[in-house]
């Protein structure tokens, strides 16, 4: 089985194989512990009734030492003899303490007189020792019929019994001794299973072993290891360590002779104890293992069938992502498994269709189902590609309709929309009956069409043109209205003119535009047409390179409240410091950005750089509205209210920060298309102005239908406004349009103080100018906010001029 590291299955894998083990490794602990517990108790328990059963042997052997010596002492032969105090009777003493002491097994046997000296013993070295053990026992002895206890001798412990002789007062005593050794500790382990140890402990503290049923070296350890203890004496059990083998041990006190003190030891085996358990927990382990092992296999099998098919939709999913939709995907299981693949297999269908539909709305014109530009211009480099390899020309045709914008405006789009839809069958049908079966005709956008010519040579795309030319002169009805319409038509070829697709639809482009220049109906591609093209291309360059360089900087315009002077906004605007030629002015190259599309790059430049500074501005408490100017091109861009709304999320800024700022010309340029991008705007709660108002052609009707909040009048207007009347009058009349359509009103160009007054005087709101300050650096309006005071009449309200002449 082999798992791939931190995948799914190995992770499901290793995690139940964990909590198995730990599991099973807790379990194998509490019932280790359990064992142990029980052990211990059970040892625990055997060596209390080993102590009991010690302690029994002892009174065992005590009895039968008074049991001897008392029949000795009742015995009428060794009482006479004792009375008769004769010397004659000393051997019939010591003979009968002998074989007395011989019946019982007693180590020693003696008679004390009624003296309390020693008269007779059998051993009289010992008899010295016990001694004064014998007469402390004499007085008990007498007054209970016998007295019991231990003396040591020589480190060795001896139980002790004393009996009365009376005839009928006493007239001595019987001692009788008994060893407590090694036979004593085999006699304990015979019928305990314990281990015994007779020890002794003298004054200082050494303890000595009597006897034990531990074997040599052994012996000595319990002795050493006891001696390690210390002078505290242990009153529960603990454990010894002898030869590797672990014992639980229990020290039992037997007597005291003097400072000396007479002990047993009884010890018991723990593994022993414990082997039955160890068996036990050795079958547990043992079928723990298995239970893993076991468990291993299912968690692996199951981890298999829950990751296995989620691999194969992985792979599944790549296919998808190179673009392979027929990839069966298997949802025939019941569970959730089975659920998400019917769900992936659905996405797969769904994503198919999709995809097929934005193939089709990117390469194919929706309005007339012709191929697009996108698509045209993958045709013309495939064309281009066979003409190379078959050394033959190609040439491509493009028109742009005459008077299609007059006709959208009187028409209304709809009319316009199908007259494209004509001109389009036209073009189709044209081709089909020409029986040019390789050529390919395609609508650009807006209104121009292009054809491409493969296999042609320039005589071939010449009557081409002419024919197309020819049936367009024909009117076309609709709507029950007949229009007429021509165009104008551009020739481009290969290889005379151009190799590349976009060079030579370029050219192409430049040709159509001289042919409507001269209303000339076609016009073949010449360099003259385009002498600035190299040029124009160095531009490009460089402005590409601009953008990589950070070469553009932000300048911004303060917009002022002319009734209370101020600060409300700034116009945001972009200058160009190139690192040869200087400061290059915006008139330079603004214009060609626009014709270029490289306008896009610099507006976007533009929002980013005035949604940093709104936002600077913003936590130094100045809360300006900030106005960008949006051209053609931008309004044309379908994704820029998704654009501008990612912008105001990453700068944290909201809609009303901003004031977009298009022209009367950018907005007719298509009018639908840019009415469309402009109510996505406002409907995020951005504000719209129309710049430079009152230059335009715009009618006021469609006006009214934009979504603005702004009217700029041009500064044609403001100029001279303190001078000539008309001006005066125009924008009088602006201010009163744009009041009474709801519309803010701001003046630009305002380059004296006359001006302002004028202008606040007629009820213009804002106002812009070189007299409240030319365009600044962005990073110096921080410094010119603080410097700002508007004129002292603004602030106090006085002064106002007579504005008569304008009324």
């Amino acid at each position: 089985m082999r798992l791939r590291f931190r995948s799914l299955e190995s992770r499901i894998v290793t995690l139940f194989l964990v909590l198995i083990i730990a599991v099973q490794v807790v379990g194998l602990f509490v019932i280790q512990r359990g064992i142990d517990n029980n052990a211990r108790l059970a040892i625990s328990s055997e060596l209390n009734n080993g102590s009991k059963v010690f302690r029994r042997l002892l009174e065992q052997n005590a009895q039968s030492l008074r049991f001897g010596a008392r029949l000795l002492a009742r015995d009428t032969a060794f009482v006479a003899a004792i009375g008769n105090n004769d010397e004659s009777d000393r051997a019939t003493i010591e003979s009968a303490l002998e074989n007395s002491g011989r019946r019982i097994k007693a180590s020693l046997s003696m008679l004390i007189s009624d003296e309390r000296k020693i008269s007779a013993t059998t051993n009289p070295k010992q008899s010295a020792g016990l001694e004064k053990m014998a007469l402390s026992l004499l007085d008990q002895a007498e007054a209970a019929d016998g007295a019991i206890g231990i003396a040591i001798v020589d480190h060795r412990p001896f139980q002790i019994v004393a009996m009365p002789v009376k005839a009928p007062i006493t007239i001595g005593w019987i001692v009788m001794t008994f060893p407590i050794d090694r036979q004593l500790a085999n006699d304990m382990r015979e019928v305990s299973s314990l281990h015994t140890s007779v020890l002794t402990r003298d004054a200082q503290g050494k303890w000595l072993s009597a006897g034990s049923t531990f074997v040599g070296p052994s012996a000595q350890t319990v002795v050493e290891q006891l001696q390690a203890l210390g002078p505290t004496r242990p009153t529960g059990p603990f454990d010894l360590t002898v030869e590797t083998a672990k014992y639980s041990a229990r020290l039992i006190s037997i007597g005291e002779d003097g400072d000396q003190n007479a002990s047993v030891l009884l010890a018991r085996s723990i593994d022993e104890a414990t082997a039955e358990y160890r068996r036990l927990e050795r079958w547990l382990i043992g079928l723990a293992l298995g239970g893993i092992f076991a468990s291993a296999l299912a968690i692996v099998f199951t981890a298999k069938r829950i990751a296995q098919p989620i691999s194969e939709l992985v792979v599944t999913a790549k296919r998808l992502e190179e673009g392979d939709y027929k990839v069966s995907i298997d949802s025939t299981r019941e569970d959730e498994i089975g659920a998400l693949a019917h769900a992936f297999d659905a996405m797969r269908e769904g994503i198919a269709k999709r995809e097929q539909e934005i193939r089709r709305l990117a390469y194919w014109d929706t309005l007339t189902n012709l191929p697009n530009r996108a698509q045209f211009v993958l045709l013309l480099n495939d064309a281009l590609v066979e003409a190379r390899g078959r050394q033959e020309g190609l040439y491509v045709l493009m028109m742009d309709l005459d008077r299609f914008k007059h006709v959208n405006d009187v028409m209304g789009h709809s009319f316009g929309d199908a007259l494209l839809r004509q001109v389009a069958g036209r073009l189709q049908l044209l081709l089909a009956n020409r029986r040019q079966s390789s050529a390919q005709v395609a609508r650009l956008g807006g209104d121009e069409f292009a054809v491409l010519l493969p296999g042609a040579d320039l005589e071939a795309a010449q009557r081409m043109a002419a024919e197309i030319l020819q049936a367009l002169e024909t009117p076309l009805s609709l709507e029950d209205q007949m229009v007429d319409i021509g165009a104008g038509l551009g020739i481009a070829g290969y290889p005379e003119h151009a190799e590349e697709g976009e060079t030579l639809l370029s050219m192409a482009e430049v040709a159509m535009y001289a042919a409507k220049q001269r209303n000339d109906g076609a016009v073949v591609y010449d360099v003259a047409m385009d002498k600035s093209s190299a040029k124009s291309l160095s531009l490009l360059t460089e402005l590409r390179n601009a953008a990589e360089r950070n070469e553009f900087r932000l300048h911004v315009q303060p917009k002022i409240s002319l009734d209370t002077g101020k600060v409300v906004g700034m116009e945001a605007l972009v200058r160009w410091v190139h690192p040869e030629r200087g400061n290059v002015f915006p008139d330079e190259f603004i214009p060609f950005a626009e014709q270029t599309g490289f306008i896009r790059v610099l507006t976007r430049w533009v929002m980013e750089r005035s949604a940093e500074l709104c936002r600077e501005l913003a936590t130094r408490g100045h809360h300006l509205k900030v106005s960008v100017n949006l051209s053609t091109r931008d309004l044309l861009d379908q994704d820029l209210p998704a654009k501008f709304a990612d912008l105001l999320t990453r700068h944290k800024l909201t809609p009303g920060s901003f004031c977009l700022e298009i022209t009367e010309s950018a907005i007719m340029d298509d009018p639908v298309r840019a009415q469309h991008t402009l109510e996505r705007l406002s409907a995020m709660g951005v504000d719209l102005s129309i710049d430079d108002f009152g230059t335009g052609y715009s009618s006021l009707a469609y006006l009214k239908r934009l979504p603005v909040n702004e009217l700029k009048i041009d500064k044609s207007f403001v100029l001279n406004m303190e001078n000539d009347e008309g001006d005066t009058k125009i924008v009088r009349s602006t201010i009163d349009l744009g009041h009474n359509m709801g519309l803010r009103v701001v003046a630009e160009g305002i380059e004296s103080e006359a001006v302002w007054r004028l202008l606040a005087a007629l009820g213009c709101d804002q106002g812009q100018g070189y007299f409240m300050s030319r365009p600044i650096p962005a990073d110096q309006l921080f410094s010119w906010l603080e410097k700002w005071h508007p004129p002292v009449a603004v602030v106090a309200g006085i002064d106002e001029p007579d504005v008569s002449y304008a009324k």
